[in-house]
């Protein structure tokens, strides 16, 4: 292929591929093709002494890597940043959280909130989420706008919400959104998210996850986020939480169980049998002192593991540098010991393992020739990224969202050099601020849906 036909060359700078031998290339030439990466080269092969393109990228002095994947978040909960912090769990989530949904989540809500989450993810790094909410249709309306990579979930949940006041419609409701997402965009990928088997039933659990096989879609639940879920789930069912979902027949390598901060040797040997994927928020567990999940632990069981920031109402940042950072740190200190999760492996987790959590890893999460073309690249000329001995651990320790310069997403420059191409942040910012001053301004009912 002659670079002339290319849509799009980055030359210069540094390539982390993240691939399976975890290739550093200096100086490369990277050619995109309609949105796939047709070649990767060097800059000083002679066959590269003359090549053109409709768009040149100038990497110099920056780090080239693929796009983070955000394998867990409520995009609209922007709206509800900081409004409810430094509570407990359940106190958080039936006190306010849910009062405020019932109220205030609507589909223009939604849609405005989580524009404004794409913005915020776009400007950090991020090129691929998979979120779970209510009025999921909206969020991917914003997606196709924003052009960024998602993975839809709608969600379920066994009380009345403003999507679905009738519980008893929920396979209809499926049905209709799988239909309507399927294939609408190569960047979408729809799926089924059930909140929690707290606040779910069996034949809920069930009948939605027959769905999502029925369909081939991915199936998320909340799982152990808190040990209060232990004993809720006992006292109902008579087991813990695992295995009644094992014995429901929900678990298999189409589930992400999201959190899993209590889950004990012989559920993790379960999972690792049934291909089980597990999404670890961190920094939400540790601010609702939720837990620390078991990740090492999982990680050496062959569990596939991603990172994910869980909502901004329990975070407060959609920024998977801090969550990277946080996740390099907290088992360290939990485990008294420095050598575990490393900066590498912690990287790994929030690109091609949280590719392989969405059962994406076919298409993004490396930079690979034949992949989809989702890479940002990271400007390195910053006094806090000086002196550079070691990239990946830079990326954890010393780097955040803000040091991101341009992002691309299935081929489409959608950041530049710091700005927005798809999204008009500042109407998104004054959008969420009107929904924030009703929200504020309005009390809610306390009313325990546990």
């Amino acid at each position: 292929m002659q670079a002339s036909d290319w849509d799009i060359v980055i030359t210069g700078g540094t390539l982390l591929t993240f691939s399976e031998k975890m290739d550093i290339l200096e100086n490369p030439i990277i050619g995109i093709k309609d949105g796939i990466i047709a070649t990767i080269r060097t800059n000083d092969d002679p066959v590269n002494t003359c090549w053109q393109a409709k768009e040149i990228i100038d990497a110099a002095g920056c780090i080239i890597m693929p796009g983070l994947v955000n394998t867990h978040t409520h995009l609209p909960m922007v709206c509800f940043r900081g409004m409810a912090d430094d509570l407990p769990l359940m106190d958080w989530l039936n006190k306010h959280i849910f009062p405020a949904e019932a109220r205030f989540v609507n589909k223009k809500m939604v849609f405005d909130g989580a524009l404004l989450a794409m913005a915020e993810m776009i400007l950090s790094g991020t090129t691929t989420f998979c979120d779970g909410y209510l009025f999921e249709s909206k969020i991917g309306e914003a997606a196709l706008q924003a052009g960024t990579r998602a993975v839809i979930s709608q969600g379920f949940i066994d009380f009345p919400t403003p999507d679905n006041p009738d519980s008893s419609k929920k396979i209809l409701i499926a049905e209709h959104f799988f239909k309507k997402w399927q294939d609408i965009s190569p960047l979408i990928s729809p799926a089924f998210f059930c909140h929690s088997p707290y606040t779910c039933t069996a034949d809920t659990l069930v009948s939605v996850k027959n769905a999502a096989h029925d369909a081939g879609i991915l199936y998320l639940i909340h799982l152990l986020e808190n040990k209060d879920e232990i004993d809720i789930i006992k006292k109902r069912y008579g087991k813990k939480p695992v295995q009644h979902l094992h014995d429901l027949g929900v678990l298999d390598e189409q589930t992400i169980a999201v959190h899993c901060n209590w889950l004990a040797e012989e559920e993790m040997t379960i999972f690792a049998d049934l291909g089980v994927k597990v999404s670890h928020n961190p920094e939400s567990s540790m601010k609702l002192a939720a837990g620390v999940a078991p990740i090492p632990e999982m990680l050496k069981r062959g569990i596939t593991c991603g990172l994910g920031t869980d909502g901004a109402a329990s975070n407060n940042d959609l920024d998977m540098f801090r969550e990277m950072d946080t996740a390099a740190k907290v088992h360290k200190v939990t485990t008294l010991n420095p050598t575990v999760m490393s900066a590498q492996t912690v990287l790994k987790m929030a690109t091609i393992g949280g590719a392989r959590v969405l059962g994406l890893a076919d298409r993004i999460g490396s930079i690979e020739i034949g992949k989809d073309a989702d890479i940002i690249l990271l400007d390195m000329n910053k006094p806090h990224l000086t002196p550079l001995y070691n990239c990946y651990s830079h990326l954890v320790y010393a780097a955040s969202g803000a040091d991101i310069k341009t992002s691309i997403i299935g081929g489409k420059i959608v950041m530049k050099n710091r700005n927005l191409l798809t999204i008009d942040v500042d109407k998104a910012m004054d959008n969420v601020r009107k929904i924030a001053a009703t929200i504020a301004g309005t009390p809610t009912q306390l009313k325990s849906r546990v």
